[in-house]
């Protein structure tokens, strides 16, 4: 089996990945396989084609492949809340929280992860097209085997953007460095009010395979949710994954970035969080419809999130 992730070098989706490095999918008996492949519409397609199993990506991100939310669901979360930062360059002085700071700049933002910004700055008073904001993809930051916050920080310190909205991998690269500042952390209370429920990181299947094969679908929640618990009782773990994948430099760093998400891991997905990211998929125009709870979460497998038997 194979699962696919659309950013490796970063804490977004490493619950999934540590979950295939660390042999917990093998201990649910799963041989799962583990791939990045960008942009994410390419992995939404072998998704739904069959030549892939799993999706861990942000929620809001499946109808590219699925629109409406037809023929998938989502297994469980990953951890809680939208999960990427603004960070501007370090020499213009930007406080945290003072969104501000964007008008008449460039801002680096990949197109999916770039919607959870417009939405926000639009919340905040901020047209992007009356305050001359310009967000745009980083060239050259989605080829194979490339992450987008680890070029997005490389980009700021070159200067050729003035700030960039990614995870926390980047973030800290950059605040490191000294060339970028931190303005907004939606997980942890900046931003309008609600910016924190825009989106989540998820697993999602195909209807078809949760129907196929509930027993594998069910086996890849406990992986997920084992692996959230052994991170939170031994945070080194992550150093073991980012040792195997990651160039030296973000290695030394994950530790830290997952200390940080861990009080954000928790596999469960309540209807107040679905309802928050389908109005603002509904807001963004890419739902028209309004899904059920169960028309999004396979919550046959509920009962698995917080690690119960059964």
């Amino acid at each position: 089996m194979k699962l696919a992730v659309p950013d490796l070098i970063s804490n977004s989706y490493f619950p999934a990945i540590a979950a295939v490095e660390l042999g917990f999918f093998k201990r649910e008996g799963l041989d799962v396989t583990l791939e990045l492949i960008v942009p994410i519409e390419h992995a939404l397609a072998a998704m739904r084609d069959g030549s892939l199993e799993f999706v861990g990506c942000s929620a809001h991100l499946l109808v590219a492949g699925f629109p409406e939310w037809r023929d998938v669901k989502l297994l469980c979360a990953q951890a809680q809340g939208m999960y990427w930062f603004l960070v501007m360059r370090s020499d213009l002085g930007a406080q945290r929280g003072d969104l501000g700071v964007v008008k008449g700049r460039r801002i680096g933002a990949a197109h999916w992860v770039a919607m959870g910004l417009r939405r926000l700055l639009a919340e905040a008073g901020i047209d992007a097209e009356r305050d001359a904001v310009t967000i745009a993809p980083i060239p050259g930051a989605h080829g194979a085997g490339t992450n987008f916050g680890v070029s997005a920080a490389r980009a700021l310190e070159e200067g050729k953007v003035d700030g960039f909205w990614a995870n926390g991998m980047g973030a800290e690269l950059a605040v490191r460095r000294g060339v970028g500042t931190v303005v907004l952390d939606a997980r942890r209370g900046d931003g309008p009010t609600g910016c924190f429920d825009y989106t989540f990181a998820a697993v999602a299947a195909t209807d078809a395979f949760i129907e196929r094969s509930p027993a594998a679908a069910a086996a890849a929640v406990r992986a997920i949710v084992h692996t959230q618990a052994a991170l939170r009782d031994n945070v080194a773990l992550a150093f073991d994954v980012g040792r195997s994948l990651y160039p030296a430099s973000e290695a030394a760093l994950i530790v830290d970035l997952i200390r940080r998400d861990l009080p954000y891991y928790d596999a469960a997905i309540s209807p107040r969080s679905v309802a928050a990211m389908t109005q603002f998929s509904r807001d963004l125009g890419i739902l028209q419809g309004h899904p059920t709870f169960r028309g999004v979460v396979a919550v046959e497998f509920a009962h698995l999130w917080q690690g119960r038997p059964g």
